[in-house]
């Protein structure tokens, strides 16, 4: 993909009830979302931008150089930031989008492009995202950590928070082991055509988006596919918890 290919947005705004301000912490002499725009910037994306909220995420942007937008404060998912990012930015409707999470201050640049590049050769489909092979049975187990499961094409067929794919006769025996082929976890990093970005907040919330509290059902549900890049790379750890900001502050010092 070419450096013109796709835009990243960087969702960011203040309010967080496990980690208030998390935005503007420092992480090795860096806001976090500078942190994750730097990171996005080495990416192929022709632009990056921040859609905030906040009239001081803006302003930290400005000062690093990191352009950033003003979006509405009563978003009730980034997706929906997003959504107006695009129609303030007057984005092409065919423009890729890529999201990259506010929280993510070590996501690979590479793996930014590969999403970008997996929605660029789906024409069949709305959205890509991305998937890591499990190798761990408590993480299989573990209701935090989303599961996908692809269809031959690679196109994703369900999330859930539920261990998936189960075998048959899993539930009368004791699982000691990793189903085969190995699960997959969900990375969550999404590209969409900008048009279907706009639209997507405007389709009815989906019964399995509520129970499973996972918003990229609701695009299943209403018959939109989704196409997965499955990378063999360590997932970088995210930033939600006061543990989470103390690892990534040791792993960038060490």
């Amino acid at each position: 993909m070419s450096q013109s290919g796709f835009t990243a947005l960087i969702p960011a705004r203040r309010a967080s009830s496990r980690l208030p301000d998390k935005a503007l912490l420092d992480i090795a002499g860096l806001p976090m979302v500078v942190r994750v725009a730097r990171q996005a910037q080495a990416s192929q994306a022709r632009q990056v931008i921040v859609a905030t909220d906040d009239a001081e995420i803006a302003s930290v942007c400005q000062h690093h150089g990191i352009q950033s937008v003003m979006t509405s404060a009563h978003h009730p998912s980034g997706s929906d930031r997003l959504a107006q990012a695009c129609d303030l930015l007057a984005l092409a409707d065919e423009e890729i989008v890529v999201n990259v999470q506010g929280d993510e201050p070590l996501i690979q640049p590479d793996l930014i492009n590969m999403v970008a590049q997996t929605l660029q050769r789906r024409s069949d489909c709305a959205m890509s995202t991305a998937a890591h092979p499990i190798s761990d049975l408590s993480e299989f187990q573990n209701p935090n950590v989303v599961k996908v499961v692809l269809d031959h094409h690679r196109t994703a067929m369900y999330f859930s928070r539920a261990p998936i794919p189960w075998w048959r006769d899993g539930f009368a025996q004791a699982v000691d082991q990793l189903p085969e082929p190995a699960p997959l976890r969900h990375l969550g990093i999404y590209a969409y055509r900008c048009h279907f970005l706009k639209q997507f907040p405007l389709l009815p919330v989906a019964p399995t988006e509520n129970l499973e509290a996972l918003e990229q059902l609701r695009a299943l549900w209403h018959g939109h596919r989704i196409a997965v890049h499955i990378t063999h790379d360590n997932p970088s750890p995210g930033v939600d918890t006061p543990e989470d900001l103390e690892r990534v502050r040791q792993l960038l010092s060490a």
